[in-house]
């Protein structure tokens, strides 16, 4: 038998490894795939060389996807900028990667950046394949005591390069822990299109600005180590002239803008939410959730009927659900008559008022169990019965798991007193005070049943809903008994 020749050999060898390869992509394709393109794939740059991604770390649908990729035989970190007119992002990008490596600051070194082959522009930078963002590390940290070290451990090093940073006169306008990466060595500064160089230090006036920016994202109860944190950023050499209370300023302007703003996110469809409406039904679900809900949210009836009956009532009818072996609750809002259906009608359900509560409170770092759909049958623009689903908090409520004759344990004392002294601080009221609707669970006491809370603009509007709320507490033990009286001492004064 003959030996194939070479050309033959080359043709039989593209032949069997040619549907193995990653389907070639433009930026236009990307484009109209909205949140979820395929991975992996490939795309050309305007010199003919090919880029592979392999998996997408972020995607803003029809503009910008950030993956690890392989270019050259090398692992690297790929932002596509795959809009029409996209050029000026992608040169802020590699602008603001270049003022933080002019101002001393660690940050990825960018490779390879310029223009695709059919649209859209690629920014390439070296990949750490050890790096863990700092919102991952968070995540892991912020449910622990206020000043806990490993919590500390993870804020300190970012107030370092934040006083570094101020004195270059560098600053993120979009800042968030997720764009710090940290190795066993070093923090790494990410995300150049939000960079802002000033050209000289900052005034005290936007160095607070910008540090309030960060310390608003972290749960409302570590306002109480503001000075802490404060402390720490002026010992790394950050800009003076400014003191808590302006810093303070700085927070509440910057929290009360993303509340208003994650808000309004929550009943329309975004990156987050997954939104469908029209005459007769409105719905909004977790985009991350929306899959394995979906049979749920189809009827959730049928998935209530199922589940274990937790409360049965005139008004609303609880039970916990088993959903793609996880545990959920789902909670019917009823309309009990005809009069009770007409007072309802025009109002926003006590379900919508109870998703964005418990929406608000996840935000402030207060623990609820996440809201994950939200259904309202409607007819037009009347609101009929509606739904909530939220995720199952497994914790057991005070009532049970507190004694009367002794004051709290340590943890359970700590949990107590920091809750309501962070409520306080927010002026925010949960209307139904019952210590069945306070749940002890992974160290933090969880609020639930939220159909009356709410954050109240006036202090004279609070005080008198927080007395309402301090008496409801206080009436679930005697008067006398040792937990009674410790709480007297320990709750916010009425």
């Amino acid at each position: 038998m003959p030996i194939p020749s070479w050309p033959t050999i080359r043709l039989i060898v593209d032949a069997v490894t040619m549907p193995l390869l990653p389907p070639l992509v433009t930026a236009g394709r990307l484009r109209e795939a909205g949140r979820q393109p395929d991975t992996p794939f490939r795309i050309a740059l305007v010199d003919g060389r090919e880029l592979a991604m392999l998996r997408l770390l972020r995607v803003l649908p029809g503009k910008r996807l950030v993956g690890e990729a392989e270019f050259g035989g090398q692992r690297v970190l790929a932002k596509l900028f795959i809009a029409p007119g996209s050029e000026r992002h992608w040169q802020r990008e590699s602008c603001g990667v270049e003022a933080l490596r002019a101002a001393g600051l660690t940050t990825p070194k960018i490779l390879v950046s310029g223009a695709l082959a059919e649209g859209g522009y690629a920014l390439l930078a070296e990949f750490h394949a050890d790096a863990e963002s700092l919102a991952t590390a968070w995540a892991g940290a912020k449910d622990f005591a206020v000043g806990d070290y490993v919590a500390m451990g993870v804020l300190s090093p970012v107030l370092e390069v934040l006083a570094r940073m101020h004195q270059a006169g560098v600053v993120q306008e979009d800042l968030h822990l997720g764009n710090f990466l940290r190795t066993a060595d070093r923090l790494l500064v990410i995300d150049g299109d939000s960079v802002k160089n000033f050209g000289r230090p900052l005034t005290a006036a936007e160095a607070a600005d910008n540090l309030g920016m960060l310390l608003a994202q972290l749960p409302a109860a570590w306002d109480v180590a503001r000075s802490t944190l404060l402390a720490n950023y002026r010992k790394a050499g950050g800009i003076s002239g400014f003191d808590e209370a302006q810093l303070q300023a700085a927070i509440d302007k910057v929290r009360d803008w993303r509340l208003k703003d994650f808000l309004g996110k929550s009943v329309r469809d975004c990156s987050l939410f997954s939104v469908e409406r029209n005459a007769t039904r409105f719905s909004s679900v977790w985009r991350e959730s929306a899959d394995w809900l979906g049979p749920l949210l189809h009827d959730p009836d049928v998935a209530l009927e199922k589940g274990v009956r937790l409360k049965s009532g005139n008004t609303c009818t609880v039970a916990k659900v088993q959903v793609d072996e996880r545990e959920v609750v789902i909670k019917r809002y009823n309309l009990k008559s005809v009069g009770h259906a007409l007072s309802r009608f025009w109002r926003p359900s006590r379900a919508w008022h109870s998703w964005r509560e418990a929406h608000r409170l996840g935000l402030f770092g207060v623990a609820t169990p996440t809201p994950l759909a939200l259904i309202e049958e409607r007819l037009g623009p009347m609101r009929r019965r509606a739904w909530l689903v939220t995720e199952l908090c497994p914790g057991v409520n005070l009532l049970d798991h507190l004694s009367a004759d002794q004051e709290p344990p340590a943890a359970e004392a700590s949990a107590i007193a920091t809750l309501f002294a962070t409520l306080h601080r927010l002026k925010i009221s949960h209307g139904d005070l019952k210590a069945t609707n306070l749940l002890w669970h992974a160290g933090r006491i969880w609020l639930i049943d939220l159909d009356a809370t709410t954050q109240h603009r006036s202090a004279a509007a609070y005080r008198k809903a927080w007395r309402r709320d301090r008496e409801r507490l206080l009436r679930n033990w005697p008067e006398n008994s040792e937990l009674g009286r410790w709480l007297q001492t320990k709750l916010p004064p009425a």
